[in-house]
């Protein structure tokens, strides 16, 4: 123990440049003047700890670098994947309670009212987990859940990303569960402006796509079931199928002016 002080008092006092240690650094050291970490092997540390790690450079008013290393052309598991990805995504000032969530997700909640720590939450995802949960506690206790739904769009419209727009599967799928999980017009312009941000001008068809889960959202929050255009215009119904109101829209030149005039006209309801 004591080497190990002499040697990290002279690192903290500038007496040579470069520390080369194991993860013993990753709690509890505070050196000012180290702005550079360098981690091999990754991709065989649980997230918590890569994001310890992250913490011990960047501590003073000097600009951090951490770079994670895995050997090359190896093949990474998709846990290993999701916690590099992770500590990639999360990088802002207090980010260490989204860390937490997102390993969480990864690794399971575990049994609430057992010893075992791992679980099945990966594959349900925390916010339904959570949410089951909670009806769960409702039933016990005599309260009434109310019935989730999710509001149904039905018009004919050109709603994807392209190919050509995102070529990376990995890429695709992350942008489609963030377009998914549009719930408020702040998420819907932020997804936007971070496409465009990465992946250049977008699409029609990509535009149409957080239109319409923008839509879906206000839908569920005004309780409609369906909406779904017809000849003589949009109708709305109720979760039960009952036709709550019939609006006519101007004909417009393409789907994607026609489903800002829905959501307009919805977010006009609210």
């Amino acid at each position: 123990s004591r080497r190990l002080e002499s040697i990290l008092n002279d690192f903290t006092a500038k007496e040579y440049d470069v520390l080369l240690c194991t993860t013993i650094i990753e709690t509890g050291m505070d050196i000012g003047n180290a702005n550079t970490m360098i981690v091999y092997g990754a991709d065989k540390m649980g997230l918590s700890q890569l994001y310890q790690l992250r913490g011990r450079v960047g501590r003073t008013s000097r600009q951090g670098y951490a770079y994670f290393m895995y050997e090359k052309d190896k093949v990474l598991t998709e846990i290993a994947e999701k916690r590099l990805k992770t500590i990639k995504e999360f990088t802002e000032f207090g980010s260490g309670f989204k860390v937490a969530m997102r390993d969480l997700e990864i690794r399971g909640a575990g049994t609430l009212l057992g010893e075992t720590q791992h679980g099945h939450i990966a594959d349900i995802g925390y916010e339904l987990y959570v949410k089951m949960l909670d009806e769960a506690i409702k039933r016990l206790r005599g309260e009434e859940v109310e019935e989730d739904f999710e509001t149904e769009i039905d018009i004919r419209v050109n709603a994807y990303i392209p190919s050509e727009y995102i070529e990376d599967e990995m890429d695709k799928i992350e942008i489609y569960k963030k377009i998914a999980s549009i719930r408020e017009l702040e998420d819907k312009n932020s997804i936007e402006e971070e496409m465009e941000d990465r992946f250049s001008d977008i699409p029609f068809s990509v535009y149409a796509l957080t239109e319409v889960s923008y839509i879906r959202a206000l839908g569920k929050r005004l309780k409609i079931g369906r909406i779904s255009k017809t000849p003589r215009g949009i109708n709305f119904y109720s979760p039960k199928g009952e036709l709550i109101v019939q609006k006519s829209f101007p004909r417009e030149d393409n789907e994607y002016k026609l489903l800002k005039n829905i959501a307009s006209y919805l977010e006009g309801m609210l």
